[in-house]
């Protein structure tokens, strides 16, 4: 038989099979759930349901391959610079770590349980204690948390490291070693190299309003409060008042506020409205609130927040922290949908100096990040200042608006660790109780240790350039956290109760 033209436009087009002989080695349905080429046009829980066949997806099974290639990368990156991988238990204690525990029933051990770790914390913790002086894993992690576009709900992979002897500024020079070149090798988008920008926590929450910021977005907020203190605007009376500056937002219709406050108004933001103006191209005031915008006003407007013409101004008046968050969500719709944040670049900061402590909903003491970390002057801090004035060494790694990594050098005295303990409510039996195992072998000299975990699945969807962390995950849980492939959580027999002690 004569051979066929090469065919350059399809894959398989240097290859020409002639068949003498067809056997079937696996019979198909007639009818497939859906098309597997179409992905976007199907029900997402109908693609869970048949994710077998959905892996067949060509882009979403380069995703899982992607993911694989960045999985060793890392395991290369950390060998090289000397890090030894270690396990840690997956049937662990119950531990405060900012989110509800999986727990386990012991069947051995009636009326007690295991919990599944939220972290590796207090294990990596005991290895500094025990001599491994550079500590990691591709780490699972379990929360019960409420499912998000950017987590998955149940469990997450980390980058889990940890260092003896080592600082604040250790840990950032291993990150900004492997993250860049992590990310280099797998994109031709931009990185940021490092070192990488560090913005203290109350800084960002001035200017961005979160605190994962996304520095592709220019756009920043400013506290306007004192110019509008004696305005006749009574919406901003007693409040705390934010201007996001939009240069050129003059150019705007009237439809694009219009959208803009129902966007501040609905339930995911909860504004009570979003106040505006614009500062026309020929010096004039126009639209929203420009009749209390008055010449005093537009001139301290002007000479101290460089407010140039043809710029759009969108106010948020509210309580502090409230006005913050406002402003914060604000700043990033804007972004946008003035499609103005910079291109094909991964920009990477550090937030550093969080609150050691926060108010919680009950109106009491809580931690705010991570209950191990070292308090900013130690225990004298602890015992002079108030507890919401202490800042710890706690740090974020943030890329392009996600939280990509968080850390902190670690509390290694048991004496400032009974204390920090005790100003969240908790008495030195109790920590012995809960962190019986710590608190002993902090006993026995410990050095000082610091250390972070970078998330494996937000790194993946950063550099898969995916919207949604369930398309870098083979096997994802639904919005409802519920594996619709193999039906978890479900039902299970009476027989299995009652072998953990358990009666519903």
């Amino acid at each position: 038989m004569e051979r066929a033209s090469k065919n350059s436009k399809i894959s398989t087009g240097d290859i020409e099979v002639v068949a003498s002989k067809i056997e079937t080695l696996g019979k198909c349905k007639n009818v497939l759930p859906f098309e597997i080429n179409t992905q976007q046009e199907v029900r997402e829980d109908l693609r869970l349901e048949y994710r077998f066949l959905d892996l067949r997806n060509e882009k979403l099974h380069n995703n899982i391959l992607l993911r694989s290639k960045i999985l060793k990368a890392l395991r290369d990156k950390m060998d090289e610079l000397e890090f030894t991988e270690i396990q840690t238990p997956i049937l662990a204690n119950s531990s405060p770590e900012g989110a509800r525990d999986y727990l386990v029933p012991s069947r051995l051990n009636p009326g007690e349980f295991y919990a599944l770790p939220q972290a590796p914390q207090q294990f990596k913790q005991l290895l500094m204690v025990s001599g491994f002086n550079k500590y990691y894993q591709i780490a699972p992690c379990f929360r019960d948390e409420d499912p998000r576009a950017d987590r998955a709900p149940g469990e997450f992979y980390q980058l889990d490291f940890e260092m003896s002897f080592a600082t604040q500024e250790d840990v950032f020079n291993v990150i900004e070693e492997v993250v860049p070149y992590t990310f280099k090798k797998f994109t031709k988008w931009k990185v940021d190299e490092g070192p990488f920008i560090r913005i203290p926590y109350r800084e960002a929450m001035e200017k961005y309003g979160i605190d994962k910021p996304d520095l592709r977005n220019p756009l920043v907020i400013q506290d306007v409060t004192d110019v509008f203190k004696d305005s006749d605007f009574n919406a901003f009376k007693d409040k705390t008042v934010k201007v996001i500056v939009v240069p050129n937002g003059a150019e705007q219709g009237r439809k694009f506020f219009d959208k803009m406050g129902e966007f501040a108004t609905s339930d995911e933001v909860g504004a009570k409205g979003l106040a505006w103006t614009k500062f026309e191209q020929d010096g004039s005031i126009s639209g929203g609130i420009a009749k209390f915008i008055t010449e005093d006003i537009k001139e301290k407007l002007k000479s101290d927040f460089n407010v140039q013409d043809n710029s759009a101004l969108f106010f948020i008046a509210d309580e502090f922290e409230k006005a913050q968050k406002i402003a914060g969500l604000i700043r990033i719709e804007l972004g946008k949908r003035l499609d103005i944040l910079e291109k094909e670049v991964y920009k990477f900061c550090f937030i550093v100096d969080f609150p050691m402590y926060e108010m919680s909903d009950e109106g009491t003491i809580d931690f705010s990040h991570n209950p191990f970390s070292m308090p900013q002057g130690g225990l004298e801090a602890l015992e002079t200042k108030k507890p919401l004035e202490i800042l710890a060494y706690q740090y974020d790694l943030v890329c392009n608006g996600y939280e990509m990594a968080s850390g902190a050098v670690r509390n290694h005295n048991p004496q400032i660790m009974v204390k920090a303990f005790e100003i969240a409510g908790y008495s030195e039996e109790d920590v012995k109780n809960r962190f019986g195992a710590l608190y002993n072998a902090f006993q026995y000299g410990t050095p000082p240790h610091a250390g972070a975990a970078p998330g494996v699945d937000r790194m993946v969807m950063l550099i898969a350039n995916s919207q949604n962390i369930r398309e870098i995950i083979a096997f994802p849980k639904n919005k409802k956290a519920r594996d619709l492939l193999m039906r978890a959580p479900s039902q299970v027999t009476e027989q299995q109760l009652k072998d953990v002690h358990i009666n519903l």
